[in-house]
């Protein structure tokens, strides 16, 4: 079978795995069917080409969010979730969720679908041979001090003019994360590699409070969700999810179910350990101060003290006891471990802070579309669909790769921009979609027609 034949069927696998009753369009924003049901938009993975992996400048393109998406179901199919509350039917999808055919659909693209989320680490990351113990400690320390320059994540939400909805923006996309905190981990301590899987699973037991589920880390955040009035249900917000924020959990997943990436692991296992102590102290000062004190911050302080802890343990008696047995050549996929996460979580603080503003500019957008449509209709070949749609038809959160223009022509529509930020259009009103932004869209009236052109940049209609 040639690479373009096998690239192909990888495709129509995912495809047919994306389109199972369990990941078909949600008609509510909230997941209704937690935690099985998942939209992936079957009809998104068009755009996704198995045999030319993402880049640097399309990683937050519509086709990464549909992959994004897709990974995060594969990966979770390893991990085992239970509905809060039995709901009528959780049976027939929990057994669809992690049934025989929905596994085996899943791996024959799961290996050409991670190399098309993650194999341009492979190009942005190079690491030179040569590394001594002595050097990479001194590259750790120096990686590892802390900043005093403000997060953009931070940034965003203390500047945002509703710094709460920000704020509980941010907390939802640790969700995929924080509530099956520390399980691509698990998949580390297994087997049989001597003393450092004893200590290594040390950390893991922290993770997951001595057995004491009140002190479990993801139950702390589960605190801290309820808190400021959020569900704590897992993927209760899969709407909302960013694509960065699902490249930054499953990059997890990734290291620790392809075994050959162990080192890499270890690496950013150690870089995560050690920088979220300065990581949490700002978080939980950011959401005292958002909150005025009425948030439960104890998830971020719990880690204040134990994650320094975790790094002098990730550091002393996992890595460099790897270091001394199996020698330098390890070094470098350290530390394309710790790159790879670097890169991710940049990626992430920066994404969220351009959604932030996306959702924080509404009404301007809204007021712009009025000052660029009439040139817009005007204009020769710009690319126009026309829409009809039904009473809560809802367009399941998505993005475009290019700046788009929303005009209404009856009905009426309610568009979203993110966690409770909304636009309610009528005849005549219009939104300027932003590229790559997060949105959806669901119709209040009986019927409702409209227009979406394909405006490149908008900058050049103003």
């Amino acid at each position: 079978m040639t690479a373009a034949n096998d690239a192909n069927a990888a495709h129509a696998a995912m495809h047919a795995y994306a389109d199972r009753t369990i990941f078909r369009d949600s008609d509510t924003w909230e997941m209704s069917r937690r935690p099985f049901h998942r939209s992936l938009r079957p009809q998104a993975l068009h755009e996704v080409d198995l045999a030319r992996p993402l880049t640097p400048d399309t990683f937050m393109n519509y086709e990464s969010l549909a992959a994004q998406r897709v990974l995060t179901c594969v990966y979770e199919q390893d991990l085992v979730f239970l509905p809060e509350q039995p709901y009528d039917g959780w049976l027939k999808d929990f057994e669809e969720f992690y049934s025989p055919e929905t596994r085996e659909l899943a791996g024959q693209f799961r290996g050409q679908l991670e190399q098309y989320c993650f194999g341009y680490l492979e190009q942005e990351i190079e690491v030179s041979p040569g590394w001594t113990r002595e050097d990479f400690t001194t590259y750790l320390d120096d990686k590892c001090r802390p900043s005093d320059a403000v997060p953009a994540w931070e940034k965003a939400i203390r500047e945002s003019p509703d710094p709460k909805r920000a704020a509980r923006m941010w907390l939802v996309q640790f969700a995929p994360d924080f509530l099956s905190e520390s399980s691509p981990m698990m998949k580390n301590v297994l087997g049989n590699y001597g003393p450092v899987q004893s200590e290594w699973f040390k950390i893991l037991i922290d993770e997951y409070g001595y057995g004491v589920h009140p002190k479990k880390h993801s139950t702390l955040f589960e605190n801290t969700l309820r808190s400021v009035g959020l569900n704590t249900e897992t993927h209760y917000y899969w709407q909302y999810y960013l694509a960065s924020a699902l490249a930054a959990n499953n990059y997890f997943h990734y290291l620790g179910s392809e075994h050959r990436h162990f080192f890499r692991y270890v690496g950013a296992l150690i870089y995560t350990e050690t920088t979220l102590v300065e990581f949490c102290r700002r978080a939980a000062a950011v959401l005292n101060d958002v909150f005025e004190g009425e948030c439960d911050v104890e998830y971020f302080t719990e880690h204040l003290h134990i994650d320094d802890h975790h790094g002098r343990m990730a550091l002393n008696d996992v890595a460099v006891p790897l270091i001394e047995k199996f020698g330098p050549e390890i070094i470098p996929d350290l530390v394309r471990g710790i790159q790879g996460y670097d890169y991710v979580m940049n990626n992430f603080d920066s994404q969220f802070s351009i959604q932030i503003s996306w959702m924080d500019e509404q009404e301007q957008l809204f007021g712009l579309h009025k000052d660029i449509i009439e040139k817009v209709q005007a204009a020769e070949n710009v690319p126009l669909a026309n829409l009809d749609e039904h009473f809560n038809e809802l367009s399941n959160s998505h993005c475009h790769n290019q700046d788009e223009l929303c005009h209404i022509i009856s009905g009426q529509m309610y568009f979203f921009s993110g966690l409770d930020s909304k636009l309610i259009l009528n005849p005549g009103d219009g939104v300027v979609i932003r590229n790559r932004r997060q949105h959806g869209a669901d119709i209040l009236s009986d019927g409702c027609k409209y227009q979406i052109y394909t405006i490149g940049d908008v900058n050049q209609w103003v």
